[in-house]
């Protein structure tokens, strides 16, 4: 039985080896492609293991650092009303050498 894929593009654009020809590969081959692609799945769990490390790391601190202000964040001392009239084209920013 003969399996054809056609090559993909990754997320980012990497081309993604298709499978080879099946029915041209002797059964130790098949099992060395096992082995092969067994191993390229644990190399991916394990970075996939640390970055959800470092992403509940930086939660934390973000969380710490959100019960230290009490929540504040830096748009706390945005004015929003202003900001807002501004967008909306209900007044113009003072933009200094105009006449208005």
């Amino acid at each position: 039985m003969l399996y054809f894929v056609v090559p993909h593009l990754d997320r980012k654009g990497v081309l993604l080896e298709p499978l080879p020809d099946l029915g041209s590969l002797s059964d130790d081959d098949l099992k060395k492609e096992i082995d092969q692609l067994k191993e390229q799945e644990r190399e991916i769990s394990y970075q996939r293991r640390i970055l959800h490390g470092k992403i509940d790391i930086l939660r934390a601190e973000l969380v710490a650092r959100l019960q230290k202000t009490g929540g504040k964040g830096v748009l706390d001392s945005v004015d929003v009303e202003s900001l807002t009239a501004i967008l909306s084209g209900k007044a113009a920013p003072n933009v200094t050498g105009e006449e208005g």
